[in-house]
């Protein structure tokens, strides 16, 4: 019986060390100690208060997530929860990183994408999305060493260069929403006061054949507002195909709200509830978007070198031929001069192997020598 207990108190052993090396959270970092080990949860288990908007269980099962962790630290006087979401990659991180903003949060200052309510953060590390519930005397900068613990485990791979053509004038912070399929696209709208517009993700053409990604923001100028719209497609003749389906999908009352759909290459915008047309003109052409049509190849300019130089090389590499060709004719000429004369008649110029024809009218024998 004790060596039953033995073995299932090393077996339990075990499995606790392989779950605790198997955490993504680490167990301290900068100041800030683990009180337990890491908790891993169920998207079923976060309950229904933890997400911006609606439909956020749709939305994090649409971005693949692969683990999710939980995990209390403290630092003798302040406490810490760190909710750790792992997605399956960078754009999805950005996705669900995009759907916990709301606006009217402020910048957090830890990494470079993080946002702060009121008690709560979120912080984007790769194709990780941390939400950290603060105490009231905790300071956001204390977190910046979970930023550096968590780099190393992250997906290293760029964001989507979508997210850097959203313009930075007049946008207000928290309101960006990014999506690559329905269930993301129709939680930003009606977040952002456009649910009336929701069901365009049927002609937008989220999915593998398109491939469209969206982009929100809201913006509120010194005259007015409105929000932005951009759909990027692979190419450009998918945005043009898009056009006329979101085109002839724009309900009427949009229409006459001056919404309106424009092709830049392969990027669409739309302006939603602007409050002017001039207003929306000024949101669109502050799009941080160019494209080039044409491929430069590396190139270099030939030009023609001056007349004398030419003439200089010309008669250079010509007297160099010449005086080339007469030391060899020279050097060849003698050494056939020494052999023959060394060893006559040995190597060059054996009778044996010298057939001359001659007439023979003078009756006298021939002979190969009388050549020479």
């Amino acid at each position: 019986m004790r060596k039953l207990i033995f073995v299932f108190v090393l077996v339990a052993s075990f499995c606790t060390g392989v779950s605790a090396q198997s955490s993504i959270l680490p167990d301290e970092f900068g100041a800030w100690r683990a009180e337990g080990p890491a908790t891993k949860i169920t998207p079923k288990e976060l309950g229904s208060n933890w997400g911006q908007g609606t439909g956020a269980e749709q939305v994090l099962q649409e971005s693949g997530p692969q683990a999710i962790e939980q995990r209390s630290y403290h630092d003798n006087q302040n406490q810490v929860t760190l909710r750790l979401f792992q997605l399956k990659d960078s754009t999805s991180a950005y996705e669900f990183y995009t759907f916990l903003l709301a606006p009217g949060m402020r910048n957090m200052g830890v990494g470079k994408d993080s946002a702060l309510s009121q008690y709560d953060g979120r912080i984007l590390i790769g194709n990780l999305v941390l939400q950290a519930s603060l105490s009231p005397q905790t300071k956001p900068e204390s977190l910046n060493d979970i930023v550096s613990a968590l780099k190393s485990k992250a997906d290293p791979t760029l964001f989507p260069p979508l997210k850097e053509y959203l313009p930075t004038d007049w946008r207000i912070f928290g309101s960006e929403k990014y999506a690559i399929g329905p269930e993301a696209f129709r939680s930003a709208m009606n977040s952002l006061g456009q649910g009336a517009y929701a069901n365009l993700s049927k002609e937008i053409g989220f999915g593998d054949e398109d491939k469209a990604e969206a982009i929100l923001a809201r913006y509120q100028g010194q005259h007015g507002s409105g929000v932005l719209l951009l759909l990027e497609y692979p190419t450009p003749q998918v945005a043009e195909n898009r056009l006329h389906h979101l085109q002839q999908a724009l309900p009427v009352a949009a229409k006459q709200a001056g919404v309106t759909v424009e092709r830049k290459a392969s990027l669409l915008s739309l302006v939603f509830a602007p409050t002017s047309q001039m207003h929306a003109e000024a949101i669109r052409d502050a799009v941080n978007y160019e494209t080039e049509v044409t491929w430069n190849e590396p190139h270099q300019t030939a030009t023609d070198p001056p007349l004398v130089r030419v003439l200089y090389k010309i008669f250079l590499f010509t007297s160099l031929f010449l005086v080339f060709a007469t030391l060899t004719g020279i050097a060849f000429g003698g050494f056939r001069i020494l052999i023959k004369h060394w060893w006559p008649g040995k190597i060059f110029d054996r009778p044996e192997s010298i057939e001359v024809i001659q007439l023979g009218l003078s009756g006298k024998k021939i002979d190969p020598s009388d050549l020479y």
